[in-house]
């Protein structure tokens, strides 16, 4: 089944799966908006859509926070705009595939912003750890499970609204 009500975001700039979500969006037949500074290249699909955001500081986090809603996924690492994107209710995603939620978004956040604020102070703190293949597909599965899990709500309440 064919849901062009869902739509994937992602945030293209520094994303390492970005042939894995064409696949995935691909067999499910989700269409893909890839989100980058300035052109990026993209497979020849009319399921995937290239926007050039801008080169404004965080114009491709706006393109995408403006437009995420309800059955929408996002994927990205950036965490204010994983925040604004569960606040809008869209189901976010890192690369790594570690879902945000209403639940963590608040404390990510607020360890992001400690981190921050440490580094500026001199504190060294050390960077992220390094994307591994376990990564990999640990997005795999949490792509899968998600677009399964909005189609699933979607059919509900079509079948709600039906009966």
């Amino acid at each position: 089944m064919t849901d062009t009500s869902t739509r994937i975001y992602v945030d293209a700039d520094a994303c390492p799966v970005k042939d894995e979500i064409y696949r995935v969006a691909l067999r499910h037949g989700v269409p893909v908006s890839v989100v980058a500074g300035n052109f990026i290249r993209v497979p020849q699909d009319p399921l995937i859509e290239r926007i050039a955001a801008g080169a404004g500081m965080d114009a491709a986090d706006d393109w995408i926070a403006e437009r995420a809603r309800p059955g929408d996924v996002v994927i990205t690492s950036d965490i204010p705009l994983a925040s604004r994107c569960v606040k809008a209710g869209a189901d976010v995603i890192a690369p790594n595939g570690k879902p945000f939620t209403e639940e963590s978004i608040g404390m990510t956040l607020a360890v992001r912003n400690l981190m921050t604020d440490l580094r500026s102070a001199g504190e060294v703190t050390g960077g992220p750890r390094s994307f591994a293949p376990r990564d990999r597909s640990a997005f795999l599965s949490a792509l899968d499970q998600t677009l399964r899990r909005i189609q699933r709500r979607r059919a509900d309440q079509a079948a709600t609204s039906q009966g």
